[in-house]
This record gives structure tokens, C-alpha cells and sequence, in this order.
């Protein structure tokens, strides 16, 4: 164990070897965490911290973002610096953790205004498309999986490699101690398993995201005689 992560048994969760995975052993793999409440005592805040003292145990290069400061969508320009910091983060990374609350059965507005950000284009740079996701809520109450399964369409939607698995983590208020770490449980093995997966996952498709993402209908656009075309009808 160590003492980022005390409660997990380090000789069971090796680094993960890009060798294995016909990947190129380079660069640390870049991650980005999102999460989706203000409060003072934001528990997906904490979820997202957690998940990042994993993630670097496995090797990772981490970046949060912070949300507070971040303008509702459309009413400032793409040029406010937290609009520019996200967007930047955004395309520095190559794989992203979402973590957000469940309000009133869905994803936050705090957590959906960062995503709305983030355009599918950005000239000739696509902020998130060939990236890995993985993706994960904290629940007041009982466990539910109606943020997770909003944030796999929204993954879906902004093209991104989202791994199969995932993490709920019902009432989280009662998984952290007074220090704001996550306490041992079925609940915290399982964030484990998922950056584990995401590393994983991130290692086998970076080199290749390029070649992955490459599409007929898009080649088949940037021919002249198609523009041309295409700007006649």
C-alpha cells in the first residue's frame, strides 16, 4: 500500500504494461477529470480526486478542472479564460473521467454546461473526439445509475471511446471520512477497477485514435470536386 492510496493492496494492481496492449511505451497517459457540483463539500469533487490519486499510482498525468467561474454557455464568448482553460484541457488530454451527481433523476447543470462547452469541432481540432471516458456518479440516497447512463449518451454523442465499466456510488455522504478521502468498500474497489480499465483502455487507443476516427463520409467531403458540389446546391 501506499500512502496516496492506503487502502489498496499495491502488489494486486500493477502498472499497466503498453507492451501488452501492442501499445508504444511513450508519455504518461493524459487524463482529464470533470466533476459537476459547487458545494464546499461536493462529494463528485471528492470522487474525482480519488479517482486522480489512482489514476497517478498507475502512471497517469492528471489534470481537474474546476467548474466554479465557468459562464453559462453562449452568454460570454469561447475566448473567457475558463472557457479557453476547459477547451485547452480538453484537447491536451487522452482519456477523461466524468463524474457528476444525480439531480432530480439526471447529470447536473453545473456538469452539463461544462460538456456543452466543448464543441465537436474547433477549426481543424476535435476537443474530444477518439478520446477515452470513463464515467461515474454519487447518489444522495440509494444506488442509481441514471447519471451514468446520461453521461454514456452524452460520451456517445461527443464521440468518445467510453470503457465498459463504471461507478455508482450510493450514499456517498457516508463513503468519505472527515479528511475528504474515500473510505474502504465494495464501493471504492470498484473507482479502483474502473481507472484501472480506463488506463487500460487509453494505452490500446491512443496511438490508433487517429486511424479509429478516420471516416468514409469525411474523406469522401474534402474532395475538391464534392465541395464544389456541395456549394452549388
Amino acid at each position: 500500500m501506499t500512502s496516496e492510496i492506503p487502502h489498496v493492496a499495491s502488489h494486486l494492481l500493477p502498472l499497466p504494461h503498453p507492451a501488452s496492449l501492442g501499445a508504444a511505451d511513450s508519455h504518461p497517459p493524459r487524463i482529464l477529470l470533470l466533476y459537476g457540483s459547487l458545494r464546499p463539500q461536493s462529494f463528485s469533487r471528492k470522487l474525482a480526486l480519488e479517482a486522480e490519486r489512482i489514476l497517478r499510482h498507475l502512471g497517469a498525468e492528471t489534470r481537474v478542472f474546476d467548474p466554479h467561474d465557468l459562464p453559462l454557455l453562449d452568454s460570454v464568448s469561447k475566448d473567457h479564460p475558463k472557457v479557453r482553460e476547459l477547451r485547452e484541457l480538453s484537447r491536451w488530454s487522452e482519456g477523461q473521467v466524468w463524474v457528476s451527481p444525480e439531480r432530480h433523476g439526471t447529470i447536473t447543470g453545473v456538469f452539463k454546461n461544462q460538456i456543452d462547452w466543448l464543441p465537436l469541432e474547433d477549426g481543424s481540432v476535435r476537443p474530444t473526439q477518439g478520446r477515452t471516458l470513463a464515467v461515474m456518479q454519487v447518489c444522495g440516497g440509494s444506488q442509481s445509475f441514471n447519471v451514468v447512463n446520461t453521461l454514456r449518451v452524452l460520451g456517445r454523442w461527443m464521440r468518445m471511446v467510453t470503457i465498459p465499466n463504471q461507478s455508482s456510488v450510493a450514499k456517498a455522504w457516508q463513503e468519505f471520512d472527515d479528511d475528504g478521502r474515500m473510505k474502504p468498500s465494495p464501493f471504492y474497489d470498484r473507482v479502483v477497477d474502473v481507472m484501472e480499465e480506463l488506463m487500460k483502455f487509453t494505452l490500446l487507443v491512443r496511438d490508433r485514435s487517429d486511424y479509429l476516427v478516420d471516416r468514409y463520409s469525411e474523406r469522401k467531403g474534402a474532395m475538391p470536386a464534392v465541395r464544389e458540389i456541395n456549394r452549388n446546391l
